[in-house]
């Protein structure tokens, strides 16, 4: 029998369910002890202060996956984009679809919206990501190098 998928917005109901699966996905990879966030601080800036969005992707009428997601622009295009921060679907949901399908509302909201791309990162170790990704026409962007400035030399730099 195949699943019945939905793909919803997410609402300030849903932040118990967002901070679980963010914590799942940052033990997932290697990095639960960088996970800072709160569910105070998800409901402030995701439903409060707007910075964020969240789709929720549900099995069977369960929440099983998230993507948060957020607009950059690009120069080069003139246009807005939507930068993918994570997508994770819950271990016991795997392969039944959810994923792709978060990856398709993502490209019908920037296809509709006329928005030039989606962009993500990946870690170079998640071969099974990558190659799902890959197999969807996503491309490595290798020849691009991300920086980023955080804790005390953000501090540092902001002064």
């Amino acid at each position: 029998m195949t699943p019945e998928i939905a793909i919803r917005n997410a609402t300030v109901e849903d932040v118990p369910f967002i901070k679980a699966c963010i914590h799942e996905l940052a033990e997932y990879e290697h990095a639960a002890d960088e996970d800072h966030s709160t569910e105070e601080l998800l409901r402030e800036n995701i439903f409060v202060k707007g910075f964020a969005k969240v789709l929720i992707a549900e099995c069977d009428g369960q929440p099983a996956g998230f993507a948060l997601w957020f607009n950059n622009f690009s120069t080069w295009l003139g246009r807005p984009g939507i930068y993918l921060e994570d997508l994770y679907v819950r271990p016991q949901f795997r392969k039944r679809g959810l994923g792709k399908a978060l990856l398709k509302h993502l490209a019908a909201l920037a296809v509709q919206n006329g928005w030039g791309r989606v962009e993500w990162w990946c870690l170079k170790w998640n071969k099974p990501s990558l190659d799902f990704y890959e197999s969807l026409g996503a491309r490595q962007m290798d020849e691009w190098m991300p920086l980023r400035v955080s804790g005390d030399n953000l501090d540092n730099l902001g002064k």
